[in-house]
């Protein structure tokens, strides 16, 4: 289960949420220190951490999809947020630079699909950001937060992931080591707390940031080649080749209507 766009909102808006964004957000920064002249997409709920890229990128885009629901964004200007499913955006293929992915993985229906389709809209050289909760963190145990929603994952979980759905993980990061607490003595040490979590306790941060690029070596995802590639594939058990498990089977099968001899 997801959380509603009107409660992520929410959360942002509170001194809480404006805490993680701003420790969330220099992580994003330091990972993307420029992304001038590119094209960014936003998917999931990503608009808190949007803001930076807009006067610096080409094109900056928030997809938000119907199971969360969608709201204005920026607030002033010209709305720049869209209503898409993650395994049907409405972008042609190759067409995007980047994809920041936040609020999104841990909430997916269907995940390989809309990995896929994320893989078919970068260009080759794009990179995909995703911040997800950490399975081992306290922001995905307290129902407080929004990274209780949905699946945490571990950074093996994401690495396997990742590489199942044609991408090559690279650098990575943790954020929001400060405990999901309103205590305004806790907020004030958040900046050290950071600090300190992120070079002696990384395993137990409240969100993994994890960079991947397209292995461009996999055969191009196009509209067409989608629906096919969604097939499911076929798996041995280790030690076997693939097929033996059903050779195996054929043999047992006459076997049992083979006559005894005399």
């Amino acid at each position: 289960m997801r959380a509603d766009v009107i409660d992520l909102r929410d959360f942002y808006d509170s001194p809480l949420g404006e805490a993680a964004r701003l420790q969330i957000s220099r992580r994003v920064r330091e990972m993307w220190p420029n992304t001038r002249g590119e094209r960014i997409l936003g998917l999931g709920y990503a608009v808190p951490y949007l803001d930076p890229f807009l006067d610096e990128s080409e094109r900056v885009i928030a997809a938000m999809p119907p199971s969360q629901g969608v709201m204005r964004w920026p607030s002033d200007g010209r709305n720049l947020a869209m209503l898409a499913e993650e395994t049907e955006l409405p972008l042609p293929d190759q067409s995007i630079d980047r994809v920041l992915l936040v609020h999104g993985l841990e909430g997916l229906d269907h995940t390989n699909a809309a990995l896929r389709e994320l893989w078919r809209v970068l260009t080759d050289a794009g990179r995909l950001l995703i911040v997800v909760p950490n399975r081992r963190g306290l922001w995905a145990q307290l129902e407080r937060s929004p990274f209780a929603s949905g699946r945490p994952y571990s950074s093996g979980q994401l690495d396997a992931l990742l590489r199942a759905n044609l991408f090559a993980p690279g650098a990575r990061t943790t954020a929001l080591f400060t405990p999901p607490t309103r205590s305004a003595m806790v907020k004030s040490a958040g900046s050290v707390l950071e600090r300190m979590g992120a070079r002696w306790f990384p395993g137990v941060s409240g969100v993994l940031l994890v960079e991947a690029s397209k292995q461009i070596h996999a055969l191009p995802l196009t509209r067409e080649a989608r629906r096919a590639r969604l097939s499911p594939a076929s798996v041995a058990l280790p030690g076997l080749r693939p097929g033996a498990v059903a050779a195996e089977r054929r043999v047992v099968d006459l076997t049992r209507h083979r006559r005894p001899q005399r």
